[in-house]
């Protein structure tokens, strides 16, 4: 075996660092996008990434990531992996761990994820499931600290979709104090167990004006109307949420100093038109780079040794 199977840790949700590490890992990736950290904590270590979903900011920044952090990313898609062929997850997981230092993985079904966990001996990273994206909720925690300050205390505005996005919003939100408000057409409201424990938490409102939402808050945020695999459903998904579109007459509604966040690709003229996506509130590239500053600082930890 390269390595010994220390006791190790993953990431699979936000909440699987205390509301105190995370902090301290949102410090730690701000140095790093400052160019206030020169360590190389993955030097002699592997990263497997497994892409059952495509994706250009979650492989680029990862392999980008690992690289300079000393170590290396090894790019696996279904036609790379028995796990296209119908090996089991169980079964990748004890053969990679005895390669590699770390898996990420980007796929549908959550419960693959955890079987990954379970049978790994290497940290997981859930680069993105159906049911949650917590690297990006952290990139763009990252990018509301880098405009605007400490996240706590901030009002969020969701507008559009209950996704994974969505779910990973309001984990956050109770998780390290800001205050979330959901505007999500009827049918589509976020994950019912994150919803309650959002609600419970009193960070999170589920609303269905999107202008009720955007009122005064520090940040308007949204995602496309069909995510990867809902294809089929583009045209009703289109009428269902009409009314959700992030324009300039929205973002008026939202504090002078409010940015705009996008996790990216969008749609203009869908979710959100041009004006915006495009304008002087937008700050998604700023969040696009900040997968790259995060998943380093994620690495880092779960990977690298490096305290928190």
């Amino acid at each position: 075996m390269p390595h010994n199977h220390s006791p190790h840790r993953d990431f699979l949700n936000i909440a699987d660092f205390s509301s105190a590490e995370t902090f301290s890992l949102l410090a730690l990736a701000e140095r790093m996008r400052t160019g206030a950290y020169d360590r190389k904590p993955l030097s002699g270590k592997a990263l497997a990434m497994i892409f059952m979903k495509s994706s250009t900011r979650t492989r680029v920044s990862f392999e980008v990531g690992a690289t300079q952090l000393g170590g290396t990313a090894h790019f696996l898609s279904p036609r790379d992996v028995q796990l296209g062929r119908g090996e089991p997850i169980a079964d990748t997981a004890r053969v990679l761990d005895r390669y590699v230092h770390g898996i990420m993985i980007r796929t549908f079904a959550h419960a693959d994820v955890e079987t990954l966990a379970e049978y790994a001996k290497v940290p997981i990273i859930n680069g993105l499931t159906d049911l949650s994206h917590p690297c990006q909720i952290l990139a763009d925690v990252l990018t509301i600290q880098q405009h605007l300050g400490d996240v706590r205390g901030k009002t969020v505005a969701w507008i559009g979709d209950g996704n994974n996005m969505a779910n990973s919003w309001i984990e956050a939100a109770a998780h390290l104090g800001f205050t979330l408000k959901l505007a999500c057409p009827e049918g589509f409201d976020p994950d019912d167990s994150f919803l309650r424990a959002g609600v419970a938490s009193g960070m999170v409102q589920l609303l269905r004006d999107p202008r009720e939402a955007a009122a005064g808050a520090d940040v308007v945020t949204t995602d496309v109307w069909a995510s990867m695999g809902q294809e089929e459903e583009q045209a009703r998904r289109a009428v269902a949420f009409a009314l959700y579109q992030v324009d300039r007459p929205l973002m008026a509604l939202a504090a002078p100093h409010a940015i705009f966040l996008h996790c990216l690709p969008a749609h203009r003229g869908e979710e959100v038109t041009a004006d915006v996506l495009d304008g002087p509130q937008s700050v998604v590239w700023d969040e696009a780079e900040n997968r790259l500053h995060i998943q380093k600082a994620i690495m880092a930890a779960l990977m690298g040794n490096e305290a928190l």
